[in-house]
């Protein structure tokens, strides 16, 4: 996830740098602007923050009169964290300029194209390539909108794009798919914005734009029209922010807004290179493979080994800071370490990773920081696309963490001949509907609310799944644990019985999570061991099981999805009870007492 920025309006510069700011918790291992003045392009962009670069650069010997511009703010995702990775990028003549939020499925096979066609690329960006195609557009004479259109229609992926053209100095052309993008009018200017926080200091009215449109910003104003050239009446949104909610997009908490954005986290997700993957997983064909993170993390590792197992490899998770101890004198040649950290550089997992490595082990490093020193001791490494995440507990993380590992499994399991392709074209399909079915949990959040509200005063909490979805249970009861400080324990629904059931008595939560698996017939007497010593119990299960509605004191329903999804579906119910239960109790969800957002001692 990348901010932009673009304005046309007296003194842009300052505007542009301030308008970046408010954009900043988007992205902040990169920082550039594009502007026109005397009808050439200026570039200026590095690595780092926006104040780093503005001390390093002279934005005061810019042209004061400049009016025109472009900026961007950068979270990797394509390309390490450098100066030449850095937006906005130019085409060949340097007569045009783009910014781009958003994953680009194809770049490779546009990337090699359009090399063949002459181009030479200065960065390893997926963003780069839209820059080239619209030097196509503009030189078979369509103009900057219709190359920018043209260049969306050989695009496959999420795509907000804000272009320039010297030819064309007085206007800034937007094209927007998946990923969003707003316009502003205000007194002195036009304006467009990754998010409405940027925009609250300039504009007056606010319109967003529709999906698959193009917008064409002058001074006057601006026009918006499909991809196909039909005009499209903009449609005004109103907004009443305080200045913090102008920093959260509007939502009352960071949590709340990154739980709502795991739609776009995990279809971005979805578009990692399939050569990317395929690489990644050709490390663990023949391999022992060990998968070690650190809370969250290691969840989505404990998810990932059954998946792993059940499609016919060795696979272990082990909890970081024991992974030395649990592995005592063994040597790992044979293995293959799967280290995840969503910063990639929690102390605990590097220490496992280097012990591994000493010990002749391949590392496959799964972060969301492409810089991080995970992927630089990383043999292989794929990064989740989740954007950055500012709250403390993880939410959009932990969902990519699922949905790579997942993909990593199964294209594993295809190259190992233990998946037909048949089968895995269907695994892909299926993992393709994510997305949509995550917004429709979200779309029901105030049936959560009510559930939360039921709960809050609550001591103790168990939290009980069986199979995958015991570490789905793990992480329930993390979340709830850590934002509301009531004591949540998660366990395999069979161990219950082995001493934690000893606890109960009428009035302690029991939340289950049974959704229609392999394993649901036999969590039903889970259930009910539970129900007749006076539990309530919260089930989170699959839509129309009426056997667990009739034996639940709540429910919530995700959609029926095959065995291997449930883990990511289930887990959305649990994040939002958790953060709605902590607001309940007058507690701040971004900032957990005692928490950081990235351990990185020992």
């Amino acid at each position: 996830m990348c901010g932009i920025f673009g304005c046309i309006c007296e003194a842009a510069v300052p505007v542009l740098v301030d308008g970046l700011r408010r954009l900043e918790y988007r992205g902040y291992d990169s920082v550039g602007f594009a502007f026109i003045s005397e009808g050439r392009i200026i570039v200026m962009k590095d690595k780092g923050s926006i104040d780093d670069f503005v001390r390093r650069v002279d934005l005061d010997s810019l042209d004061s009169r400049i009016e025109v511009g472009i900026g961007h703010t950068r979270w990797a995702t394509h390309g390490a964290p450098c100066k030449e990775n850095a937006h906005p990028h130019l085409d060949c003549t340097g007569s045009i300029a783009i910014v781009h939020n958003g994953v680009l499925e194809n770049f490779l096979e546009l990337r090699a194209g359009l090399q063949a066609r002459g181009h030479a690329f200065s960065s390893n960006t997926d963003s780069e390539v839209i820059a080239h195609l619209v030097e196509e557009g503009v030189r078979s004479g369509i103009g900057l909108k219709g190359a920018l259109a043209s260049a969306s229609s050989q695009t496959r992926g999420s795509m907000a794009v804000a272009a320039l053209s010297s030819a064309e100095p007085d206007r800034i052309v937007c094209f927007r798919r998946e990923s969003p993008l707003i316009l502003g009018i205000g007194p002195k200017g036009v304006y467009c914005a990754s998010d409405i926080p940027a925009l609250v200091k300039y504009a007056t009215r606010f319109f967003l734009m529709p999906e698959g449109s193009l917008a064409t910003l002058t001074r006057g104003g601006f026009t918006l029209e499909s991809a196909s050239g039909e005009q499209i009446d903009p449609c005004a949104v109103g907004v009443d922010w305080d200045l913090a909610a102008v920093d959260r997009g509007g939502y009352a908490h960071f949590m709340l807004k990154e739980i709502h954005e795991q739609p776009l986290a995990v279809s971005n997700t979805l578009r990692i290179s399939a050569e990317y993957v395929a690489r990644a997983a050709s490390l663990l064909l023949g391999k022992r493979i060990l998968l070690t993170g650190s809370g969250t993390s290691y969840h989505a590792c404990l998810c990932a080994s059954y998946l792993l197992n059940s499609l016919g490899f060795d696979a272990r998770a082990i909890i970081s800071s024991e992974f030395e101890e649990h592995l005592k004198g063994q040597p790992l040649g044979e293995a293959v370490v799967v280290g995840v950290s969503q910063s990639g550089e929690t102390a605990d997992t590097l220490g496992a990773i280097r012990h591994a490595k000493r010990l002749g082990a391949r590392v496959l490093g799964i972060t969301n920081t492409l810089s991080s020193s995970i992927t630089s001791l990383s043999d292989a490494y794929l990064c989740t696309q989740g954007g950055p995440e500012i709250g403390v507990a993880a939410t959009k993380s932990f969902l990519t963490q699922l949905v790579a590992l997942e993909m990593l499994s199964f294209r594993a399991a295809l190259a190992s001949g233990s998946l037909s392709r048949a089968d895995y074209e269907g695994v892909v399909s299926e993992m393709a509907s994510l997305p949509a079915k995550i917004s429709s949990i979200l779309g029901r959040l105030d049936r959560l609310r009510e559930i939360a509200l039921k709960y809050a005063d609550r001591r103790d909490a168990y939290f009980l799944g069986r199979g995958m979805n015991v570490a789905t249970a793990m992480e329930g009861a993390l979340k709830l644990k850590e934002i509301s400080y009531i004591h949540a324990e998660g366990y395999p629904a069979g161990e219950s019985k082995h001493g934690p059931i000893s606890l109960v008595e009428p009035g302690f939560l029991c939340v289950f999570v049974a959704p229609k698996d392999s394993s649901r017939q036999r969590i039903i007497g889970n259930v009910m061991e539970m129900k007749a010593r006076g539990a309530e119990i919260f089930s989170v299960l699959t839509e129309g099981d009426g056997e667990l509605v009739e034996v639940s004191d709540e429910h919530f329903e995700v959609p029926e999805s095959p065995e291997y999804l449930y883990p990511v579906l289930c887990t959305v119910p649990l994040q939002a009870l958790a953060y709605y239960v902590a607001t309940y109790r007058g507690l701040d969800p971004d900032r957990p007492r005692n928490l950081a957002k990235s351990v990185t001692v020992l």
